[in-house]
């Protein structure tokens, strides 16, 4: 059974944040919930989920809030799961990259995964060198 990546956003303002995660998690395949826990309000609530989320499936937690980072160290306090934190880890608005990472991460135990993955980074590396090969052609012509 493959591992879930859990999204916690510390308000619900922060959606538009983790959409672009959102996207990237469901291209992949990879199961998810979204959910609003504050490191400041809620403390108990995200301390507590964050306890229990590798028994209930989770591999991977990803904190987003704001500009801020105390999400993901209350979340990192109470579980061995990795922590990915918008923007402590990744980019303000890095949510895609966090996606990204955590499919990586949970990849190293997941075969299909891993194989959706790195055909992810061929392509990738396939468009890189297309563009390289435009501007090379284009600065010819200079």
């Amino acid at each position: 059974m493959s591992k879930k990546v859990a999204i916690i956003m510390g308000s619900d303002s922060d959606l538009p944040v983790v959409k672009p995660a959102v996207a990237t998690l469901k291209e992949f395949g990879v199961e998810y919930e979204v959910r609003v826990m504050s490191a400041h309000r809620t403390p108990d609530a995200a301390a507590e989920f964050s306890r229990n989320a590798k028994a209930n499936g989770f591999g991977v937690i990803i904190a987003a809030a704001g500009k801020a980072a105390h999400l993901g160290g209350v979340l990192a306090a109470h579980t061995v799961l990795p922590v990915i934190g918008i923007p402590a880890t990744v980019a303000i608005d890095g949510s895609a990259n966090a996606a990204l990472l955590a499919i990586q991460m949970l990849a190293l135990s997941d075969e299909r995964l891993s194989e959706k993955f790195a055909a992810y980074k061929k392509s990738m590396a396939e468009g890189v060198a297309k563009k390289d090969a435009a501007l090379q052609e284009k600065l010819r012509e200079m």
